[in-house]
């Protein structure tokens, strides 16, 4: 069976224009009654508007500064980037970033209101319509579809907040305002519970289903959210005890996924196809949040000198320390510990594919249009550096989910689909290697079928990447880990939780190593100090809640 790629095309413009609106007034015909008794402009919309609320936000990937620079992939090129406050003590309770919590619950609301009042809806009237019975065929799904979403929700709650409220009821105002938090244990049993109940009732492809329609929940986004949150609840910052039979969940939960995925479709692409126009239909991305043609993200990410660029993320040379060279596995910062003289030496020559395929490092010959291609200069005084206002902090910028077909000019602009990913195969055997190890104490335990080392080296010997194998086990194949899934998974979204959920902040993020290239290429590494505190580990209450329900109380440390 091919499985229908998940984009969540969230049809902006029917939304829009056409949203069920249940703020009805004398005023307005599109009274309650009208909307369970209209199915696209009605029924179909509500869906729509929980849709809608995945991941789209002020820190979303399609953000001009998403989570990255508040990790140690990347520096925020402008020091007025908001994102910034996360790392320079611009966060409290005041200012809590509060987008999860409010986007969560008002499609958590929105969800448990639809449920209730699902038995209102009668398209009896248009029985005689030709699309009557795809309409009746597609309303069946949309509870389970729903319950998805609101499973979704939940962990995007769970991995921000730890407890939260566990609401499955519309509540009044009064109520809301007394809610109490339940645990991370009791918010995780709800989301596989969810799973578990509603995954067989969602179709593996939308091409069996009436209408043929992309951008919906699948069975097989729904075991990806259950493996996931059981990862998540696996690991340190959830299970301090470190249960191993949590551990034995996630990793069942993985090996699930990677036993069908040939059956459900799926399979490893090519790293660099993960991105760009066609990857909307790329065999690897179980969900993902497609977006229309645009070139926003180019404007935001292109090198300053290029027209319209604004630099964006711009890659650390902490990350590019930890790639790897084809020929050994000896690291970046391995071989060059110190001083580089780029001049006499190419130290990225036989570094993991993805590196070239991840980063713009200076000479290199970018955007790729015809427009605008020339070579980058990022060392001081060169066409894309400092002086310049905006230029790269850290001599590097970021290629990985820039199109650089786009063109950006002043006239005659181009622009690409996106999609942005959510959850796809390669993170997969990640997570069942982190699992597996956890559970079964080695690296080379076959117990469930698979080692962690042969889950990690399915990826790396794709033809694209071919590196050199997983060997190690105990402490070294940890750090290895480590590296491996910054590197595999840069720039999606991963490494601001990972490191969270790891509890290794201190390790990680306290501070970070950019590159200085002098003007006669002499590339030398400097440390940028950031803040942190442990009570960074969840986000704060926002204090706006907190006021209206003093019930909720507060994360610890702040």
């Amino acid at each position: 069976m091919k499985i229908d790629r998940i984009f969540l095309f969230i049809l902006a413009c029917l939304i829009s224009s056409a949203c069920a609106d249940l703020n009805y007034t004398e005023e307005t015909t599109r009274d309650e009654d009208w909307t369970y008794e209209y199915y696209g402009d009605g029924l179909k919309n509500m869906v729509f508007d929980v849709y809608a609320q995945v991941y789209s936000g002020e820190f979303d990937s399609n953000s001009a500064y998403f989570l990255a620079g508040a990790t140690d992939e990347a520096q925020y090129a402008l020091e007025t980037g908001a994102v910034n406050n996360y790392v320079n003590g611009g966060w409290s309770t005041a200012n809590p970033y509060s987008y999860t919590w409010e986007k969560s619950y008002r499609a958590i609301a929105e969800v448990c209101m639809f449920l209730e009042k699902l038995h209102k809806a009668d398209l009896s009237e248009w029985e005689h319509n030709s699309q009557y019975h795809n309409w009746v065929q597609q309303l069946e799904i949309f509870p389970y579809e729903l319950r998805f979403l609101r499973a979704y929700f939940y962990f995007e709650l769970f991995k921000t907040y730890g407890d939260v409220p566990l609401v499955t009821t519309t509540l009044t105002n009064a109520q809301a305002n007394s809610v109490v938090r339940a645990s991370a244990d009791d918010v995780v049993k709800f989301i596989v519970d969810e799973i578990d109940e509603i995954a067989p009732h969602l179709p593996a492809t939308y091409t069996i289903v009436p209408g043929t329609e992309i951008g919906r929940a699948t069975s097989v986004a729904a075991y990806a959210l259950k493996a996931r949150t059981l990862l998540y609840a696996a690991s340190p910052l959830h299970n301090p005890s470190n249960d191993k039979a949590k551990w034995e969940k996630a990793a069942e939960a993985c090996k699930f996924i990677l036993d069908n995925a040939k059956a459900w479709g799926l399979s490893l692409s090519s790293y660099g196809s993960l991105w760009g126009n066609d990857a909307f239909f790329n065999p690897e991305i179980i969900f993902g949040i497609g977006r229309n043609a645009s070139n926003s993200f180019e404007m935001a990410h292109y090198p300053i000198g290029v027209e319209n660029g604004s630099s964006g993320n711009c890659p650390t040379q902490s990350l590019v320390d930890q790639y790897e060279y084809q020929d050994n596995g000896e690291t970046f910062a391995q071989r060059y510990p110190g001083d580089i003289d780029l001049s006499s030496v190419d130290p990225y020559e036989g570094l993991d594919p993805r590196f070239a395929l991840t980063v713009v490092k200076n000479g290199d010959e970018w955007p790729s249009n015809g427009t605008q291609k020339k070579a980058i200069e990022t060392f001081i005084g060169g066409f894309n550096a400092a002086p310049k206002y905006g230029a790269t902090p850290t001599g590097y910028y970021l290629r990985k989910y820039v199109d650089g077909s786009c063109v950006t000019t002043a006239d005659n602009q181009v622009t690409t689909r996106h999609t942005w990913i959510v959850f796809r195969l390669g993170e997969f055997y990640l997570d069942y290697a982190e699992a597996v190890f956890n559970a079964t104490g080695s690296a080379n335990d076959a117990t469930y079928g698979m080692t962690a080392n042969e889950a990690i080296n399915v990826l790396r010997n794709r033809s694209d990447i071919q590196m050199p194998e997983f060997t190690e086990d105990g402490d070294a194949w940890v750090e290895r880990y480590e590296r491996e899934r910054l590197v595999e998974l840069a720039f999606e979204n991963h490494r601001f939780w990972d490191v969270r959920r790891w509890k290794k902040a201190d390790k990680y993020f306290k501070t970070v190593q950019v590159a200085n290239i002098s003007s006669d290429l002499q590339l030398t590494r400097s440390t940028v100090n950031r803040q942190w505190s442990d009570k960074y580990y969840f986000y704060p209450i926002p204090q706006s809640e907190v006021k209206k329900n003093p019930a909720l109380g507060q994360n610890p440390g702040w």
